[in-house]
């Protein structure tokens, strides 16, 4: 392709997508400290008690939540061992089938069974932040729309770097010349920011794409491993009586003793059967932590009927999901994610400046000329993208 050319992929790439690849930087940001941030407004906490103190048994907990919210159903359990150890999450709603929109949390304290909060979840300055990056509150065609923009954010790198390498042929790498006018210089600021990120752009916008196909995915996941999992059920009644839950996630831990279970899914939810309970179990390593194997145990009798390890497309989205959040390496992982943040904000931002202040009547840019500034739209590097993602969440 010629200069010509990819100057002209490079522009638009980078307008049609420079406002979104913004939104998700800005509302990214917060999502990286998400923790922290909750931390801080006051998301409850069990109260300290001794050291190895067991838990209560799963229907105790089930029964705790069922009684404060009479009428509900549970539909999934979960645990965040490695930031809340003590305590239980539980998802509820009117019916198993219910949106997923309308899920009511109940926390509980694993050792005592006692219920700590019932939190709002559809509400609150992270809930709109999340939304926002997520889809835009347009659920799946918003988070479609967002994928492709990162895929032209994709392709805007790819074409800023075809671009740096001859306009940079008469200076030196990452120069900025301060003596020229305010247009070459926030020309060179963006060339420099863009070049010195382009790999973590790059890492970001497409794991932030992957991310978005979270849904798609997932469902040719229950139509392919799981249809095939719960197959000899097929036609039969649904489980009235269900088994212990206790029980049954003591089969699946026999099942996979290396891994410890991350959450449960009950009969007729979405990731489970009519006649199944569903554990998703993670493993200890930096690899295998991120990865989730399902157990399926008969909900009636409390026997494990199948485990296997996920089909290598899920795997590709459980892994895509820390590169892109930042949240494998602790706080220092996070403040590096949020400072090439704020670079990709500086770089979408001068980038705009750029294609707005360009000179009336300016055409495609001579790759030779150190005043390549004042040819284009854009002209010569990599934009975007920061921050998060969930899925997902």
């Amino acid at each position: 392709m010629s200069t010509r050319a990819w100057t002209w992929v490079h522009k638009w790439s980078s307008l049609v997508c420079t406002l979104f690849m913004l939104l998700l930087c800005l509302t990214g940001l917060p999502l990286i400290f998400h923790e922290e941030i909750e931390h801080l407004s006051g998301v409850v906490e069990a109260p300290p008690m001794s050291e190895g103190t067991p838990n209560a048994s799963l229907d105790r907990i089930a029964q705790a939540a069922l009684e404060r919210r009479p009428g509900e159903v549970i539909r999934y359990m979960f645990w965040e061992q490695d930031e809340h150890p003590d305590i239980t999450y539980v998802s509820m709603a009117r019916s198993v089938d219910a949106p997923p929109e309308e899920n009511n949390a109940v926390i509980v304290d694993s050792r005592t069974a006692r219920v700590l909060d019932e939190p709002k979840t559809n509400e609150g300055f992270m809930y709109v932040m999340l939304k926002l990056h997520v889809d835009m509150f347009a659920g799946l065609p918003g988070m479609l729309f967002l994928g492709f923009m990162g895929l032209l954010m994709v392709v805007a790198i790819v074409s800023g770097v075809v671009l740096y390498h001859p306009f940079m042929r008469r200076l030196k790498f990452g120069a900025l010349r301060t003596q020229r006018s305010a247009r070459i210089k926030w020309l060179d600021w963006h060339n420099l920011l863009g070049i010195v990120t382009v790999v973590w752009l790059c890492i970001v916008g497409l794991t932030g794409t992957i991310n978005t196909l979270n849904r798609i995915i997932l469902g040719i996941w229950q139509m392919d491993q799981m249809a095939e999992m719960t197959a000899p059920y097929k036609g039969l009644p649904p489980v009235t009586r269900p088994a212990h839950l206790e029980a049954s996630i003591r089969a699946a831990r026999e099942a996979v003793p290396d891994m410890e279970v991350r959450l449960v899914a009950f009969p007729g939810t979405m990731f489970s059967s009519p006649h199944h309970y569903t554990f998703f179990l993670r493993g200890g390593t930096p690899v295998t932590s991120r990865l989730l194997k399902p157990a399926l145990v008969d909900a009636g009798t409390g026997r494990l009927t199948d485990s296997r390890d996920m089909p290598w497309y899920v795997k590709t989205l459980f892994l895509s999901q820390p590169l892109h959040f930042g949240d494998y390496g602790g706080l220092p992982l996070k403040l590096l994610w949020a400072l090439l943040d704020l670079f990709a904000i500086a770089v979408l931002g001068s980038g705009l400046y750029l294609w707005l202040r360009k000179p009336k009547g300016a055409t495609a840019p001579d790759p030779a000329s150190d005043d390549l500034a004042d040819a284009g739209p854009v002209p010569a590097h990599a934009l975007r993208h920061g921050g998060a993602s969930e899925v997902t969440s």
